[in-house]
Protein backbone atom coordinates (compact mmCIF):
# COMPACT_ATOMS: atom_id res chain seq x y z
CA UNK A 1 0.00 0.00 0.00
CA UNK A 2 1.33 3.56 -0.57
CA UNK A 3 1.79 5.70 1.81
CA UNK A 4 -0.48 8.95 2.08
CA UNK A 5 1.73 12.28 1.72
CA UNK A 6 1.99 13.87 5.03
CA UNK A 7 -0.97 16.98 5.61
CA UNK A 8 1.19 19.96 4.46
CA UNK A 9 0.93 23.57 5.11
CA UNK A 10 2.54 26.37 3.41
CA UNK A 11 3.75 28.64 6.18
CA UNK A 12 5.48 32.52 6.06
CA UNK A 13 8.74 31.34 8.33
CA UNK A 14 8.73 34.57 10.37
CA UNK A 15 5.38 32.11 11.72
CA UNK A 16 7.57 29.66 13.17
CA UNK A 17 10.12 31.25 14.30
CA UNK A 18 12.71 32.08 11.56
CA UNK A 19 14.41 35.64 11.98
CA UNK A 20 13.76 36.86 8.32
CA UNK A 21 11.98 39.85 9.00
CA UNK A 22 12.53 43.06 7.40
CA UNK A 23 14.04 44.36 11.43
CA UNK A 24 15.80 41.07 11.94
CA UNK A 25 13.26 39.50 14.48
CA UNK A 26 10.70 37.01 13.71
CA UNK A 27 6.49 36.68 14.72
CA UNK A 28 6.26 33.27 15.89
CA UNK A 29 2.98 31.70 16.36
CA UNK A 30 2.32 29.73 19.54
CA UNK A 31 -0.88 27.75 17.78
CA UNK A 32 1.50 27.17 14.51
CA UNK A 33 4.50 26.02 16.67
CA UNK A 34 2.58 23.90 19.15
CA UNK A 35 -0.97 22.90 18.76
CA UNK A 36 -1.03 22.36 15.15
CA UNK A 37 2.99 21.07 14.64
CA UNK A 38 2.66 17.34 15.08
CA UNK A 39 0.11 16.79 13.08
CA UNK A 40 1.61 18.87 10.18
CA UNK A 41 4.32 19.15 7.90
CA UNK A 42 4.99 22.88 7.10
CA UNK A 43 6.43 24.99 3.97
CA UNK A 44 8.28 27.67 4.99
CA UNK A 45 8.54 30.63 2.95
CA UNK A 46 9.92 33.96 2.64
CA UNK A 47 9.35 35.70 -0.36
CA UNK A 48 10.85 39.13 0.36
CA UNK A 49 14.29 36.92 1.59
CA UNK A 50 13.50 34.85 -1.55
CA UNK A 51 13.22 37.96 -3.68
CA UNK A 52 17.08 38.72 -2.58
CA UNK A 53 15.69 41.72 -0.21
CA UNK A 54 17.83 40.92 2.64
CA UNK A 55 17.65 40.71 6.43
CA UNK A 56 17.30 42.88 7.81
CA UNK A 57 16.25 45.23 4.68
CA UNK A 58 14.32 48.72 4.66
CA UNK A 59 10.90 48.78 5.68
CA UNK A 60 8.20 48.31 2.75
CA UNK A 61 4.85 49.07 1.92
CA UNK A 62 2.30 48.85 -1.05
CA UNK A 63 1.82 51.81 -3.30
CA UNK A 64 -0.86 51.80 -5.78
CA UNK A 65 0.63 53.79 -8.42
CA UNK A 66 -2.53 54.80 -11.12
CA UNK A 67 -4.05 51.42 -10.63
CA UNK A 68 -0.93 49.12 -10.61
CA UNK A 69 -0.03 47.87 -6.96
CA UNK A 70 3.86 47.97 -6.40
CA UNK A 71 6.31 47.12 -3.43
CA UNK A 72 8.38 50.23 -2.58
CA UNK A 73 10.38 51.23 0.00
CA UNK A 74 9.16 52.99 2.18
CA UNK A 75 12.25 55.62 2.83
CA UNK A 76 13.75 55.89 -0.23
CA UNK A 77 10.60 54.73 -2.50
CA UNK A 78 13.00 52.10 -4.18
CA UNK A 79 10.61 49.72 -6.17
CA UNK A 80 10.99 45.75 -5.71
CA UNK A 81 8.09 44.86 -7.43
CA UNK A 82 9.50 42.63 -10.50
CA UNK A 83 11.87 41.02 -7.84
CA UNK A 84 9.40 40.25 -5.54
CA UNK A 85 7.13 38.91 -8.54
CA UNK A 86 9.82 36.86 -9.43
CA UNK A 87 10.49 35.13 -6.74
CA UNK A 88 6.57 34.48 -5.95
CA UNK A 89 6.47 32.79 -9.62
CA UNK A 90 9.22 30.47 -8.42
CA UNK A 91 7.88 29.62 -5.31
CA UNK A 92 4.51 29.26 -6.61
CA UNK A 93 5.86 26.50 -9.45
CA UNK A 94 7.80 24.85 -6.54
CA UNK A 95 4.53 24.90 -4.56
CA UNK A 96 2.61 23.13 -7.20
CA UNK A 97 4.05 19.98 -7.26
CA UNK A 98 3.95 19.65 -3.08
CA UNK A 99 -0.05 18.76 -2.82
CA UNK A 100 -0.27 21.65 0.06
CA UNK A 101 -3.70 21.18 2.19
CA UNK A 102 -3.23 24.97 3.25
CA UNK A 103 -1.59 27.74 4.45
CA UNK A 104 -0.91 30.21 6.87
CA UNK A 105 0.11 33.64 6.06
CA UNK A 106 1.55 36.41 8.10
CA UNK A 107 -1.11 39.08 8.58
CA UNK A 108 -0.18 42.87 6.92
CA UNK A 109 2.74 41.93 5.25
CA UNK A 110 3.22 44.07 2.09
CA UNK A 111 4.18 39.93 0.95
CA UNK A 112 1.99 37.74 2.32
CA UNK A 113 -0.49 40.10 3.54
CA UNK A 114 -3.71 38.18 2.48
CA UNK A 115 -6.27 40.94 3.55
CA UNK A 116 -6.94 44.74 4.74
CA UNK A 117 -3.16 45.27 4.22
CA UNK A 118 -2.02 48.90 4.18
CA UNK A 119 -1.87 50.25 0.68
CA UNK A 120 -0.63 54.11 0.05
CA UNK A 121 -1.71 56.45 -3.08
CA UNK A 122 0.50 59.94 -3.13
CA UNK A 123 -0.10 61.49 0.74
CA UNK A 124 -3.34 60.14 1.32
CA UNK A 125 -4.39 58.25 4.32
CA UNK A 126 -3.50 54.95 3.62
CA UNK A 127 -6.72 52.55 2.94
CA UNK A 128 -7.34 48.84 3.91
CA UNK A 129 -7.92 47.05 1.07
CA UNK A 130 -4.43 46.18 0.24
CA UNK A 131 -3.27 42.05 -0.75
CA UNK A 132 -0.03 41.25 -0.27
CA UNK A 133 1.82 40.09 -3.82
CA UNK A 134 2.78 36.85 -2.96
CA UNK A 135 -0.69 36.44 -0.97
CA UNK A 136 -2.32 37.36 -4.35
CA UNK A 137 -0.57 35.14 -6.58
CA UNK A 138 -0.73 32.05 -4.16
CA UNK A 139 -4.88 32.70 -3.91
CA UNK A 140 -4.89 33.09 -8.23
CA UNK A 141 -3.07 29.79 -8.63
CA UNK A 142 -4.15 27.64 -5.54
CA UNK A 143 -8.48 29.50 -5.53
CA UNK A 144 -9.58 25.85 -3.66
CA UNK A 145 -6.53 26.39 -1.20
CA UNK A 146 -7.52 26.61 2.33
CA UNK A 147 -5.26 30.11 3.54
CA UNK A 148 -6.10 32.07 6.42
CA UNK A 149 -3.84 34.58 8.13
CA UNK A 150 -2.52 34.29 11.39
CA UNK A 151 -3.83 37.20 13.21
CA UNK A 152 -7.61 35.72 12.27
CA UNK A 153 -6.74 32.26 13.99
CA UNK A 154 -6.87 34.35 17.13
CA UNK A 155 -10.72 33.94 16.59
CA UNK A 156 -11.94 30.06 17.81
CA UNK A 157 -14.49 30.05 14.78
CA UNK A 158 -12.20 31.24 12.15
CA UNK A 159 -9.34 29.05 13.54
CA UNK A 160 -11.66 26.04 13.91
CA UNK A 161 -13.33 26.22 10.54
CA UNK A 162 -9.92 26.67 8.91
CA UNK A 163 -8.32 23.31 10.41
CA UNK A 164 -11.67 21.97 9.82
CA UNK A 165 -10.73 23.23 5.88
CA UNK A 166 -7.42 22.24 5.76
CA UNK A 167 -8.71 18.33 6.71
CA UNK A 168 -11.50 18.09 4.09
CA UNK A 169 -9.57 19.75 1.45
CA UNK A 170 -7.14 16.47 2.10
CA UNK A 171 -9.79 14.31 1.90
CA UNK A 172 -11.15 16.09 -1.35
CA UNK A 173 -7.56 15.79 -2.62
CA UNK A 174 -7.03 12.20 -1.64
CA UNK A 175 -10.22 11.29 -3.80
CA UNK A 176 -9.88 13.22 -7.01
CA UNK A 177 -6.25 11.53 -6.45
CA UNK A 178 -7.18 8.61 -6.64
CA UNK A 179 -8.60 5.96 -10.03
CA UNK A 180 -12.03 7.43 -8.24
CA UNK A 181 -15.21 6.12 -9.62
CA UNK A 182 -18.47 7.28 -9.37
CA UNK A 183 -19.53 5.37 -6.55
CA UNK A 184 -16.31 7.06 -4.95
CA UNK A 185 -17.92 10.51 -4.96
CA UNK A 186 -21.32 9.24 -4.00
CA UNK A 187 -19.80 7.97 -0.40
CA UNK A 188 -17.69 10.87 -0.05
CA UNK A 189 -20.56 13.41 -0.65
CA UNK A 190 -22.23 11.14 1.89
CA UNK A 191 -19.84 11.27 4.16
CA UNK A 192 -19.82 15.10 4.35
CA UNK A 193 -23.18 15.71 4.04
CA UNK A 194 -23.83 16.80 7.73
CA UNK A 195 -20.53 18.70 7.77
CA UNK A 196 -21.47 20.95 4.55
CA UNK A 197 -24.73 21.33 6.14
CA UNK A 198 -23.39 23.23 8.77
CA UNK A 199 -21.35 25.62 6.80
CA UNK A 200 -24.15 26.43 3.27
CA UNK A 201 -26.87 24.98 3.31
CA UNK A 202 -27.32 26.38 -0.91
CA UNK A 203 -24.00 24.54 -1.42
CA UNK A 204 -24.55 21.84 -0.31
CA UNK A 205 -27.89 21.37 -2.21
CA UNK A 206 -25.46 22.15 -5.44
CA UNK A 207 -23.42 19.37 -4.56
CA UNK A 208 -25.91 17.22 -4.22
CA UNK A 209 -27.06 18.27 -8.06
CA UNK A 210 -24.06 18.21 -8.97
CA UNK A 211 -23.22 14.70 -7.92
CA UNK A 212 -26.50 13.28 -9.11
CA UNK A 213 -24.63 14.52 -12.71
CA UNK A 214 -21.74 12.68 -12.08
CA UNK A 215 -22.17 10.28 -14.84
CA UNK A 216 -22.81 12.80 -17.83
CA UNK A 217 -19.80 15.09 -17.34
CA UNK A 218 -16.61 14.24 -18.33
CA UNK A 219 -14.31 13.20 -14.95
CA UNK A 220 -11.89 16.29 -15.27
CA UNK A 221 -14.74 18.95 -15.54
CA UNK A 222 -16.72 17.47 -12.86
CA UNK A 223 -14.19 17.03 -10.39
CA UNK A 224 -13.04 20.45 -10.60
CA UNK A 225 -16.86 21.75 -10.28
CA UNK A 226 -16.80 20.12 -7.27
CA UNK A 227 -13.88 20.98 -5.85
CA UNK A 228 -14.47 24.75 -6.13
CA UNK A 229 -18.03 24.81 -5.10
CA UNK A 230 -17.10 22.32 -1.84
CA UNK A 231 -13.98 24.54 -1.05
CA UNK A 232 -16.53 27.66 -1.46
CA UNK A 233 -18.61 26.37 1.01
CA UNK A 234 -16.66 24.74 3.87
CA UNK A 235 -14.87 28.76 3.17
CA UNK A 236 -18.39 29.60 5.05
CA UNK A 237 -17.84 29.40 9.02
CA UNK A 238 -20.21 27.15 10.63
CA UNK A 239 -22.51 28.89 12.61
CA UNK A 240 -24.48 28.10 15.96
CA UNK A 241 -27.51 28.22 14.20
CA UNK A 242 -26.97 26.10 11.20
CA UNK A 243 -24.43 23.52 13.67
CA UNK A 244 -27.75 23.03 16.02
CA UNK A 245 -29.86 22.02 13.05
CA UNK A 246 -27.35 19.75 11.87
CA UNK A 247 -27.10 18.09 15.37
CA UNK A 248 -31.09 18.11 14.96
CA UNK A 249 -30.96 16.59 12.22
CA UNK A 250 -28.47 13.93 13.25
CA UNK A 251 -30.24 12.98 16.68
CA UNK A 252 -32.98 11.89 14.71
CA UNK A 253 -30.99 9.21 13.08
CA UNK A 254 -30.67 7.55 16.74
CA UNK A 255 -34.15 5.76 16.11
CA UNK A 256 -33.54 3.24 19.24
CA UNK A 257 -32.44 5.87 21.94
CA UNK A 258 -34.53 5.70 24.80
CA UNK A 259 -36.65 8.65 25.85
CA UNK A 260 -34.23 9.81 29.07
CA UNK A 261 -31.20 9.54 26.73
CA UNK A 262 -33.15 11.33 23.74
CA UNK A 263 -34.26 13.82 26.20
CA UNK A 264 -30.64 14.58 27.72
CA UNK A 265 -29.28 14.96 24.08
CA UNK A 266 -32.09 17.15 23.16
CA UNK A 267 -31.27 19.33 26.19
CA UNK A 268 -27.51 19.84 25.51
CA UNK A 269 -28.07 20.58 21.50
CA UNK A 270 -30.57 23.63 23.34
CA UNK A 271 -27.65 24.43 25.88
CA UNK A 272 -25.21 24.95 23.11
CA UNK A 273 -27.76 27.14 21.23
CA UNK A 274 -27.74 29.38 23.71
CA UNK A 275 -23.93 29.56 24.20
CA UNK A 276 -23.94 27.83 27.11
CA UNK A 277 -22.05 25.02 26.17
CA UNK A 278 -19.24 24.63 23.58
CA UNK A 279 -19.99 22.20 20.24
CA UNK A 280 -17.94 19.29 21.56
CA UNK A 281 -20.68 18.72 24.32
CA UNK A 282 -23.30 17.33 22.22
CA UNK A 283 -20.90 16.08 19.66
CA UNK A 284 -19.65 13.79 21.91
CA UNK A 285 -22.62 12.76 23.21
CA UNK A 286 -24.19 12.12 19.54
CA UNK A 287 -21.30 10.10 19.04
CA UNK A 288 -21.22 8.02 21.64
CA UNK A 289 -24.82 7.22 21.29
CA UNK A 290 -24.18 6.77 17.90
CA UNK A 291 -21.04 4.47 18.23
CA UNK A 292 -23.16 2.51 20.58
CA UNK A 293 -26.32 2.11 18.27
CA UNK A 294 -23.73 1.04 15.91
CA UNK A 295 -25.87 3.90 12.93
CA UNK A 296 -23.72 3.62 10.26
CA UNK A 297 -24.80 6.94 8.52
CA UNK A 298 -23.71 8.58 11.62
CA UNK A 299 -20.53 7.06 12.16
CA UNK A 300 -19.49 7.38 8.57
CA UNK A 301 -19.86 11.42 9.25
CA UNK A 302 -16.96 13.92 9.33
CA UNK A 303 -19.18 16.29 11.29
CA UNK A 304 -18.62 14.34 13.98
CA UNK A 305 -14.36 14.49 14.06
CA UNK A 306 -13.91 16.54 11.20
CA UNK A 307 -9.87 17.17 13.03
CA UNK A 308 -7.84 15.48 15.55
CA UNK A 309 -9.46 15.32 18.77
CA UNK A 310 -6.15 16.83 20.07
CA UNK A 311 -6.30 19.87 18.73
CA UNK A 312 -9.47 20.86 21.24
CA UNK A 313 -11.02 23.03 18.93
CA UNK A 314 -14.49 22.27 19.14
CA UNK A 315 -14.32 23.26 23.16
CA UNK A 316 -13.90 26.85 22.30
CA UNK A 317 -16.64 27.04 19.65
Amino acid sequence: MTEKPPIRIGVSSCLLGAAVRYDGGHKRSPFVTGALDPFVEWVPFCPEVEAGLGVPRPSMRLVDDSGRVRLREVASGRDHTAALERATSRRLEALASLELSGAILKKDSPSCGMTRVKLYAGDATPVRKGVGLFAAGLIERFPSLPIEDEGRLNDPVLRENFIERVFAYRRLRDLFGSDWTPGDVVAFHTRHKLQLMAHSVSIYNELGRHVASVREIDRVGFAAGYESRFAAGMAVPASRGRNTNVLQHAAGHLEDLDSPARCELANLIHDYRLGLVPLIVPVTLLRHHARAGDVAYLNGQTFLEPHPKELMLRNHV
